[in-house]
């Protein structure tokens, strides 16, 4: 199945690359200065950099991220960031966020 490509602010795109009701694998693209709002979701999140670099502020703390680095975000855990080198991250959720499809 295709997915479309999604926008989702300035200078970033949001795209499913596979779902399942208990898993669901999505690849945002970051122009350098895009960002992602600072949110929180009841999902568990985990995250691959595929390329890029990144600030991210997970639970209150800022720390840098770059290719090939790889994090988990708890469920309901405040978490947002600011690209700086353009780039992909891979985030994987469980349960699926519904609210992508």
């Amino acid at each position: 199945m295709s997915y479309p490509l999604v926008s989702t602010g300035e200078g970033v795109t949001r795209q499913v690359l596979s779902d399942h009701p208990d898993l669901m694998l999505v690849a945002f693209r970051f122009d350098a200065g895009g960002s992602g709002a600072l949110h929180n979701h009841p999902h568990v999140q985990a995250t691959y950099v595929q390329s890029g670099r990144f600030r991210f502020t997970l639970g209150g703390v800022e720390r840098e991220v770059k290719a090939g680095d790889s994090f988990v975000i708890p469920s309901m855990q405040p978490h947002g960031c600011l690209c700086l080198d353009a780039g992909v991250l891979i985030d994987s959720f469980t349960p699926r966020r519904d609210d992508f499809l």
